[in-house]
């Protein structure tokens, strides 16, 4: 009974090594036009953050 469990589970170690990788769905127009205005708003944040954590070497 061993030699008939040893292939299956072999498979089955096999498919749980070499399962697909999922992949995810492709952006629609106005998914893709979201996710850019997240990135620019946060990298615009992070700059005006920058910004203001630096001392004003203007005013003296």
């Amino acid at each position: 009974m061993l030699k008939d469990q040893t292939p299956d589970r072999a498979k089955r170690e096999a498919n749980k090594a070499f399962k697909p990788v999922k992949t995810q769905q492709p952006m629609n127009d106005y998914a893709k036009d979201q996710h850019s205005f997240n990135e620019n708003r946060e990298r615009l944040k992070a700059e005006r953050l920058a910004r203001e954590a630096k001392p004003d070497e203007r005013s003296e």
